[in-house]
């Protein structure tokens, strides 16, 4: 069963470790401001830049794990919460100015990263340009500052980086997101597939030891050795039917020709119609006969449920299977056959077969007829 979307999984440790160490390796680039406050002479200037330079440290890599988590749990990252922690690392930033002076420009470098990954890209190209204008101005603006083109350039590269990490962050999610979507349609078409394979196998099955047993019923009186052979039957129909169930849950279906022409035949003489079916089963390739025994089965449970026919005839040559009978023919599609219809058609469809459903010729009857294309292409029949 498929999570909700907004069910947060876990991350595991090792990509929180990962998530960590990604934001944590960068903060390198803060040992400029970190030693112009180290070597401050006055004692509350040292301690003010110190602390600033750490809480902006740990400050930026709680922020870039949050972010972090929220992407992998496949979360929106709020804009308004975004803004604040921007906010909060200009704050840093900007506090530790006394102890730190120019060298605060530093600072800006991971504010621009920050905006990269947690804003919108309007918001955040506004505070790429804002931080990459910063220290040219400011240096025209306070005596004593440099104009740091290096912090320009690193606020550039810094963000470009990141834009780059971000739309691969995105595009992985998307990535994910559509492989759990293609692994819920494949459960899914599995789960059709089962279903319609079990209908095909029941309703057969069952079809054919409902006729015995009201046959069996009938002789019970009248012919009790018969009954007999007719409950014999019966029991051995219902042990084919739950291995054919088995074998369906298993993922494997052991349908051939000859398997299903034997099965008609002992079906149809249960249902009192007589049988017209070949003697023999041409060498067929694996995969076409056993679409032809699904074929043959599903015409001889429609035949024997809802024809009302005395006669029934099979078919089989190397390109087709026919099964024709004298009852009363197809309105539109016969009433309850539409799922092991539907079935036949999707398993021909592999081979390019066509299936075709119609009046019997002379226009009395019905006619299930499946023909699989020759090497050229074209329909046989």
């Amino acid at each position: 069963m498929t999570s909700p979307p907004d069910r947060a999984r876990p991350v595991n440790r090792h990509w929180r470790f990962t998530g960590w160490l990604l934001a944590a390796v960068w903060l390198f680039f803060l040992n400029i401001p970190f030693v112009t406050a180290l070597h401050q002479p006055e004692l509350w200037r040292r301690l003010l830049g110190l602390a600033s330079v750490i809480a902006f440290a740990v400050a930026y890599v709680l922020i870039f794990e949050w972010a972090r988590a929220r992407r992998q749990r496949h979360l929106p990252i709020p804009v308004g919460r975004a803004r604040l922690r921007i906010a909060l690392l200009l704050a840093l930033g900007l506090a530790g100015i006394p102890g730190t002076d120019g060298d605060w420009l530093t600072t800006l470098v991971f504010v621009a990263a920050a905006a990269v990954f947690l804003l919108p890209s309007t918001e955040s190209l506004v505070v790429v340009v804002l931080a990459a204008a910063t220290p040219p101005v400011t240096s025209r603006l306070v005596p004593g500052w440099e104009a740091e083109s290096t912090v320009v350039f690193a606020v550039l590269l810094a963000s470009f980086a990141m834009f780059g990490v971000s739309r691969l962050a995105q595009r992985n999610g998307e990535l994910q997101a559509a492989q759990r979507e293609i692994h819920r349609l494949a459960v899914a078409e599995e789960r059709a597939r089962t279903a319609r394979d079990l209908h095909d196998i029941l309703g057969h099955s069952l079809t054919v030891v409902a006729v015995k047993a009201e046959l069996a019923g009938r002789l019970l009186e009248l012919d009790p050795a018969r009954a007999a052979v007719e409950i014999a039957d019966v029991e051995r129909l219902a042990r084919e039917a739950l291995a054919d169930v088995r074998g369906t849950v298993g993922a494997y279906r052991g349908v051939d020709l000859a398997s299903e022409l034997a099965g008609a035949r002992s079906a149809l003489a249960a249902a009192g119609i007589v049988a017209e079916l070949p003697e023999t089963v041409p060498e067929l390739p694996a995969d076409r006969d056993e679409l032809f025994g699904w074929a043959v089965r599903e015409g001889v449970t429609n035949v024997v449920r809802h024809s009302g026919a005395r006669r029934c005839v099979i078919r089989v040559d190397p390109a087709g299977v026919e099964v024709r009978d004298d009852g009363r023919g197809p309105a539109g599609e016969p009433a309850g056959a539409g799922h092991g219809l539907v079935g036949l058609r999707e398993r021909a469809t592999r081979l390019d077969a066509t299936v075709t459903v119609a009046r019997a010729p002379g226009g009395h009857g019905f006619l299930l007829r499946v023909t699989v294309p020759d090497t050229n292409g074209r329909n046989h029949g």
